[in-house]
Order: structure tokens, then C-alpha cells, then sequence
């Protein structure tokens, strides 16, 4: 039904379409009503109630007062004010010098564009005078930039000496600048690695023992047991100080000074408590000479000590630094002690002991000593478990890697820090090296050569990365030898063999073992086998043997290395570990590791630096690359804090 008042009168395609009335409607009229007397309302009003302004300014008062704000007028004459006192336009004095002023820019620019012209428009000769022109221009920017660089360094090796003298420590600690200038650039890389993993710990996870590089927070293993002590910090700060990134090491040195505190925490692992944090401690104790780091490191050595009070006097893995109990892991040969760990002792507490002339730290190393010395060994060889309650071997297992690997390093390296003394130690290393050359030594079908693990008589061929720091610890041995060049090549072979870990793998990063099998060389065929956790130890023997033979080729597989790891491992929030280094864009750990900072980024910039800096004649480092100095060839000067 159609709306009242409205027909359809006419149709479009059929369908009907109103007319337009002809009628207003009486509320319509009302509105319009409405509006004509409001409109009439105000229009009276606005006459009626205006303000009367004829007696208050007149227009021709108004005009006035307009004219004078465009043109002044001097007293009403009429007369502009243009001149001095002595009659003189200073207007038009104004306008003359501005205008010369722009006919001179305007002729300057003229000039310019004139020039340009003719350049756009010079010969080919002119042409390539003009590139020379600027080649030459670019020359001098490039002159001016590196006397700046000189001027900078100039500047930093002077407040370097400031620094020195506040804190003299052991010689060589700082400096080693190469004298090329690729070299250096590749050292200055390997630094801004440092910056980006100490600014991520920093910014991300401070205080805590290890940092999240990916989720950006921090990460603790077992190991450290359940509070946070700053492993990364105090892991990392001798290689601040080494790379002279003072600002950065002063930020570590303040922390440890007012944070760095055991109380409170519960189980810890004694071996990495005592590389990492009395390790930490004692080389920067010998870098810088500071007091403060010797009175930290006593109270934490003191926290260890428990876990030497076995029957046999071999300290338990585990000592809980509240009650004082100890314990072995519950995985371990029956619970017995690890080689590797029972035995990385030496170092720390005979130079504890030498600091603070307290015998008991070396005491208990040299009990150690004496219980493996007097113990038969199985084919000349050390297995990887001894039980502390009966100072009997346990599992019949050998091997250079994980389980084994530091206490072989330890013992030529007591023998050098002791500077060459500790005959001892000496004789018990190159026994065991003779009987592993004897037993556990192999060469693939390619002429790799590697040192397989010995299992109850029977080999496994197969080597840790883990393992790999020992070419560097055969050069090292190499001189102490009745036989140099046969140690040496061993090294090279063994660094030779690891570098084939990485360059075999598509991240050119090495797994966490590899294989000799069949007709797999060098490569990992178990999955739980294929991680990469940013290990220091092919790196670390790269940097030996550069050290020793000065050959190319470790500067260039570290230089590898370094490419690998900031392609794979460098991520906005720090470095992560790998999970499978066949894969080229694989899964990542998100644990920046304490040992990177400590080990792999410090080898690494020794490699690119000269030997004047941690010379090895003056410096020993733990498995932990933590410098110690060499008894009577580096002398520690300290200082109170």
C-alpha cells in the first residue's frame, strides 16, 4: 500500500514512480514559521543592543594610526624618518649595500655554474685529469682519516700506560697490534665479535651465569648450581682486558668487586668452578696485579676444598658449598671421579698457593699427583674413571676428548708453568702420550690422522671436538721433547684432521664428534652427535700453530671459522650454539656459552695479533684459556684495590 498523500502516477520500466506533492503538510509550515521569526529576532536584537563607537575613535583618526604603523611620521609633519642627525638617507645606504651584496652572490654562482659547464663539457683528457682530481681528493680524506685512526690509537696507548701503572701485573698482557693492515682488520673483527656478545650478556641477562641470545635472557646450567654468580663475567673479563676494551673491563671488575659472592648457593661442579671462577680470577689476579681478585679467589678455592676429603684424597665432582657434603655423578663408573676433571687441578692451586703462601692448595694437587703416580696403569693408559673411596680404576675407558682431555693438558703445562722444574709431570705426560701414539693413534684411508678412543681393549674410531685442542698441546710439548719435529707434525696432522671437521660440514663449522668409519672420514653420522656449542678447541690448536711455525694456512682456517661463525651463530641478541652443522639454515641452541667469551673469541684474536702479547715463554693458560704467568719469567706486581 502506498504512502497517504503519495500516487503513483507514472511508471519507469514498468514500475511506478510517485509524483512530487503539490501541498505543504501543517508541520512543515510551522517549521518554516519558526525560522522566519527567529532569523527577524536576532536581526532587531543585533541593532538594538550594538555598541555606540562614534564618540570613542573616529575613521579619520583610525586612518592615521594605520599610515604611521606602514610609514612613520616625524612629529605630524608628514616627514619620513630616514635620515640621521646630518641629514644623511640611511635607507638608502641600506638598500645599496644589500643590493652589491646580492649582484656579488649572484655573480659568484654565475661563476660556479660557468665552471661546471665547462667541466660537463671538457675533453676526454680533461675528463680523466678531473677523475684524477678527485681520486687525488679522495686520497687525502682517506690520508686524513688514518692519521686520525694513529691520533685515536696514539691516544689509547697513552691511557693504556695510565692504565698499567695502576695496574702493572705480568708482562705482555695488552698490545700485540699486527703491523698489516688486513691483518688487523681481521683482529678488530674478532674484537666487535667481543663487543656484540659482551653488549648482549650486558643488556640481556647481567648478573646471570649465561645469556639467551635468541628469547634475551638468561640462561644457568647445572653446573652452576641455583644462584647466579656472573659465570660470563667472570669468564669473559681477562679477555676484555687482553682486547683493551677497558670501559667494558672496568664494567666486569666493579661487578665482581661488589656482587661476586658463593654464599648461599648450593651444589656445584668443582672442576668448572674452579676453571672458570678460580681460573677467571687468578688471571686477571696475574694481568693486572689487583688485590681485590686474590681475596675473591681465596674464599671460593676454600668452598672446594670439602670435596678433597675422600679416603683416597681424589676430590668428588660435587661439593655443596652450604653443608660442605660432596658427591660423584650418579652416571659415573660406579661413582667414581673423571679423569678430566680430578686431574685440571694443578694449575690454579699450585699459583694460588704461590700468591697467597697458604701450602694447603698445593698439597692437595700434589696428592693427586702422587695417587696417579703410584697407580697402575692399564697399557701405559689413564681410563677416564677413578674411584675416590678406593683409589681404584673404574670403566675401561680412554680418550683425549670429553672425560679425559684437560689432564693430559695439565700435566706438560704444570711442567712449563713450573719453568721446566716439575720433572714429575713431565715424565708422566710423555708416558701417556707414548702409549696413546702405541694404542690409540690411526690414520684413515685419505692419510687423516686421528686418536680413536680405547674401550676395554678395543678401539672406537671416533674423536671429540673436544679432542682437538691437543695439536696445539703437542706443539706446545713439542720442545720439551727428545724428538721436536715429530711432535710438531703430530700437531699438524691433528689440526689438519679438525679443520677437515669443519670444511666436511655445510655451516663450515665442526660437530661435537666425527667418525671414522667405513667410508665416512671426518664427519658425524649420529644425530646427537652433529652440534656445534661454540667450542674453542680446533681453534685453540689453530692458534698454537700458528704461534710455532707462523704457516698461513691457521690464520686463514681461523679466519674461516670466524666468517662461520657470524654467518650461523650471530644473532641480533648474541651467539648460539647450532644444532646440526650439515644444515646450512638448521635449528640454533639459544645458549650463548660462557667459554666463547672465555676461549674462542680470545684464541681467535690472538691468532690475528703478534706474539708480544700473552707471550707463551711468559704465559700458560688453563683449560680455560685464563693466563697464568711462568715461575721466574713473568713477575706479578700488585697493588691494593
Amino acid at each position: 500500500m502506498a504512502a497517504p498523500g503519495i500516487l503513483p502516477s507514472r511508471y519507469v520500466n514498468g514500475v511506478p514512480v510517485p509524483t512530487s506533492r503539490r501541498t505543504l503538510r501543517m508541520k512543515e509550515k510551522y517549521i518554516i514559521l519558526l525560522v522566519f521569526v527567529t532569523f527577524g529576532t536576532v536581526c532587531f536584537g543585533a541593532f538594538m543592543y550594538l555598541p555606540d563607537m562614534r564618540d570613542r575613535a573616529r575613521v579619520e583618526s583610525l586612518r592615521g594610526q594605520f599610515r604611521d604603523v606602514i610609514v612613520p611620521h616625524h612629529g605630524g609633519s608628514g616627514k619620513i624618518l630616514a635620515h640621521d642627525n646630518n641629514g644623511i638617507d640611511i635607507h638608502a645606504i641600506n638598500d645599496r649595500v644589500r643590493l652589491g651584496e646580492k649582484i656579488e652572490m649572484d655573480m659568484a654562482e654565475h661563476k660556479r655554474l660557468v665552471k661546471v659547464g665547462q667541466k660537463l663539457n671538457m675533453s676526454k683528457d680533461d675528463t680523466l685529469g678531473f677523475k684524477q682530481h678527485i681520486e687525488n681528493d679522495k686520497e687525502k680524506v682517506r690520508q686524513q682519516k688514518k692519521e686520525e685512526e694513529e691520533r685515536k690509537r696514539q691516544s689509547e696507548m697513552e691511557k693504556l700506560k695510565e692504565i698499567k701503572q695502576e695496574h702493572p701485573g705480568g708482562e705482555g698482557a695488552q698490545g700485540g697490534a699486527p703491523s698489516e693492515e688486513d691483518v688487523l682488520e681481521k683482529r678488530n673483527a674478532v674484537k666487535e665479535m667481543m663487543r656484540h656478545a659482551w653488549a648482549s650478556y650486558k643488556k640481556h641477562a647481567w648478573g646471570s651465569n649465561e645469556l639467551r641470545p635468541i628469547s634475551r635472557r638468561g640462561h644457568s646450567a647445572s653446573i652452576f648450581g641455583t644462584l647466579n654468580l656472573g659465570a660470563t663475567i667472570v669468564d669473559a673479563a681477562d679477555t676484555l682486558y687482553i682486547m683493551e676494551m677497558m670501559d667494558e673491563y672496568k664494567v666486569a671488575r666493579d661487578w665482581i668487586a661488589a656482587n661476586l659472592n658463593f654464599e648461599g648457593s648450593s651444589e656445584l661442579s668443582v672442576f668448572e668452578t674452579n676453571i672458570r671462577f678460580v681460573g677467571g680470577l687468578l688471571a686477571l689476579y696475574a694481568l693486572t696485579g689487583d688485590k681485590m681478585y686474590k681475596e675473591k679467589v681465596v674464599k671460593i678455592a676454600d668452598k672446594l676444598l670439602p670435596a678433597f676429603n675422600t679416603p683416597s684424597g681424589i676430590p668428588n665432582s660435587m661439593v655443596n658449598v652450604r653443608t660442605g657434603g660432596s658427591r660423584n655423578w650418579g652416571w659415573a663408573s660406579g661413582g667414581c671421579s673423571i679423569l678430566a676433571e680430578f686431574g685440571s687441578f694443578h694449575l690454579e692451586f699450585v699459583y694460588l698457593s704461590e700468591i697467597t703462601g697458604n701450602p694447603v692448595y698445593r698439597e692437595k694437587v700434589n696428592k693427586i699427583r702422587e695417587v696417579l703416580n703410584q697407580l697402575e696403569k692399564p697399557d701405559g693408559l689413564y681410563p677416564n674413571y677413578l674411584n675416590p673411596k678406593t683409589g681404584r680404576w673404574g670403566q675401561q675407558h680412554v680418550a683425549i676428548g670429553a672425560l679425559g682431555d684437560s689432564f693430559y693438558e695439565y700435566l706438560i703445562k704444570s711442567y712449563v708453568q713450573s719453568g721446566n722444574k716439575d720433572e714429575l709431570a713431565k715424565k708422566m705426560y710423555f708416558d701417556a702420550v707414548q702409549a696413546m701414539e702405541k694404542k690409540m693413534l690411526q690414520k684413515s684411508k685419505s692419510g687423516m690422522v686421528y686418536l680413536a678412543e680405547y674401550k676395554s681393549g678395543r678401539l672406537e674410531h671416533k674423536m671429540d671436538h673436544l679432542g682437538c685442542f691437543c695439536g696445539g698441546m703437542f706443539a706446545l710439548g713439542a720442545k720439551h721433547s727428545d724428538d721436536k719435529a715429530k711432535y710438531m707434525k703430530l700437531g699438524a696432522d691433528i689440526a689438519h684432521t679438525c679443520h677437515e671437521s669443519y670444511d666436511r660440514s655445510a655451516t663450515k663449522l665442526g660437530p661435537e664428534a666425527f667418525r671414522f668409519d667405513g667410508q665416512t672420514e671426518a664427519k658425524s653420522i649420529r644425530q646427537n652427535e652433529k652440534y656445534y656449542i661454540l667450542r674453542p678447541e680446533v681453534l685453540e690448536t689453530h692458534f698454537y700453530m700458528w704461534r710455532f711455525t707462523k704457516e698461513q694456512k691457521y690464520r686463514d682456517w681461523a679466519w674461516e671459522a670466524v666468517n662461520a661463525l657470524n654467518k650461523h651463530c650471530k644473532v641480533d641478541g648474541g651467539f648460539t650454539g647450532i644444532r646440526d652443522v650439515y644444515q646450512e639454515h638448521g635449528s640454533q641452541d639459544d645458549v650463548q656459552q660462557s667459554f666463547f667469551l672465555a676461549e674462542t673469541l680470545k684464541y681467535l684474536y690472538l691468532t690475528f695479533s703478534e706474539d708480544t702479547v700473552i707471550p707463551l715463554d711468559k704465559w700458560v693458560f688453563n683449560t680455560e684459556a685464563h693466563p697464568f704467568p711462568i715461575q721466574g719469567a713473568n713477575t706479578v706486581k700488585e697493588i691494593e684495590s
